[in-house]
């Protein structure tokens, strides 16, 4: 997929055709519950690559999608930025980038209440971390490989309680090779996504 597909995927409210991203970011979500992301990304890399599917789109809310799987049974609030900026010595820069991705995952088991997922399209910079800007509220994910995430369930509830005040959020990261990019989310239908999502995981 290129930069006119994501802008594509964009500008389209509530699509998400891109099965490999969200089968990648399933398998994230999976290592931080199982093990710890930062002991097994490397699983997450690996189902980048792959080609498995996912038809399972079952909502559409404005600028959010909602996807149902069941096997394991999760349900994923999913959504491609309106606007990404990439600057490297305060100059705007065009640089390759793949899919770049925010997620919210819910599962039944375990008593999951939301884990929020950001993918950048790119490796971060080792030990950096993305700022995630949501109003007047800012917050730290964790970053490794290409994927991101809070440190604990406490920080994914936090994040999601201002999201669904918010009217966008913006993430500002660096990557490996010292580019920082800046993406923004639209927050439209972002609520009602997350319901959605949470109501067909509640058991």
């Amino acid at each position: 997929m290129g930069k006119d597909d994501v802008q594509n995927i964009a500008d389209s409210p509530g699509t998400f055709e891109d099965k490999t991203v969200l089968e990648a970011g399933r398998m994230a979500f999976k290592l931080r519950c199982l093990a710890g992301a930062l002991l097994l990304v490397g699983m997450a890399t690996t189902a980048s690559a792959q080609q498995a599917t996912t038809e399972n789109r079952v909502g559409a809310h404005v600028d959010w999608s909602v996807f149902e799987e069941s096997s394991p049974r999760e349900c994923i609030g999913v959504s491609a930025p309106k606007e990404t900026v990439n600057t490297r010595d305060g100059r705007v820069v065009a640089v390759r980038r793949s899919e770049i991705r925010l997620f919210v995952f819910f599962r039944p088991d375990g008593g999951n209440k939301g884990q929020v997922t950001f993918t950048g399209g790119y490796p971060f910079a080792p030990g950096s971390t993305v700022n995630m800007k949501i109003g007047d509220s800012e917050f730290e994910l964790f970053t490794e490989g290409e994927w991101a995430w809070p440190a604990t369930p406490t920080d994914d509830s936090k994040i999601i309680t201002a999201m669904k005040r918010g009217t966008d959020a913006v993430l500002t990261a660096r990557s490996s090779r010292g580019t920082q990019t800046q993406d923004t989310f639209s927050l439209l239908g972002f609520t009602a996504s997350i319901e959605d999502a949470e109501k067909r995981c509640a058991g």
